[in-house]
Parts: C-alpha cells; sequence; structure tokens
C-alpha cells in the first residue's frame, strides 16, 4: 500500500491556508481613515441610495438597532459598509479635497 503520509500533510497545508485567508478580522471592518473624513465632514454633499434588498436578511431592522446602540447615522452605516467592501474588492473611490479644505 503506498504511504500517501505526504499527500495527506500537503492537504491540511492547504486548509489551513484556506482558513487563515477566509477568517474576519475586526480590522477589516475598521472604516478607512478617509471614509470617516468625508463622513464627518460638515461640507459632505450626500445623495440618496435605494436598493431592494433581501428581507430575510433583517438589514433595516439591524441598521436601526446599531444606531440605537452605538449613535452612528443610518446613512453612516450603510456608506462605511459599502465602502469598506468595494475597498476590499479593489473599489476604492477617488476622492477630491473640498474647495475649503485647502484653504
Amino acid at each position: 500500500m503506498p504511504d500517501l503520509s505526504r499527500y495527506a500533510r500537503q492537504l491540511r497545508e492547504l486548509a489551513d491556508a484556506l482558513d487563515a485567508q477566509s477568517e474576519q478580522t475586526e480590522q477589516s471592518l475598521t472604516p478607512h481613515p478617509d471614509t470617516l473624513k468625508v463622513i464627518d465632514g460638515r461640507h459632505t454633499t450626500r445623495g440618496q441610495i435605494n436598493y431592494a434588498v433581501p428581507d430575510a436578511l433583517q438589514l433595516q431592522r439591524r441598521i436601526r438597532r446599531y444606531h440605537a446602540d452605538h449613535a452612528v447615522q443610518h446613512g453612516d452605516i450603510v456608506a462605511i459598509a459599502l465602502d469598506a467592501f468595494l475597498r476590499a474588492k479593489g473599489y476604492p473611490p477617488t476622492l477630491k479635497p473640498h474647495p475649503t479644505d485647502a484653504l
């Protein structure tokens, strides 16, 4: 019978590497400093974003609860979450400084 222990070890190493890649860390959910600057800016213009999302995810209820617990505005919660997701996928924004910031 052939010795397959080498292959089993390689498979375990591969599985460990995949687990390490997929582990969600608190750091990946930390808002980018540029995002916080935009959200906190008093000259930030805001636009409406409307998308149909699955009711089963209870996103509206969860956003309301997070707002109640942390006093973060609903739109800021959505902006931070979408920005973190899109940055992680390789789609960072092209931020332009506000004219009053240059003074």
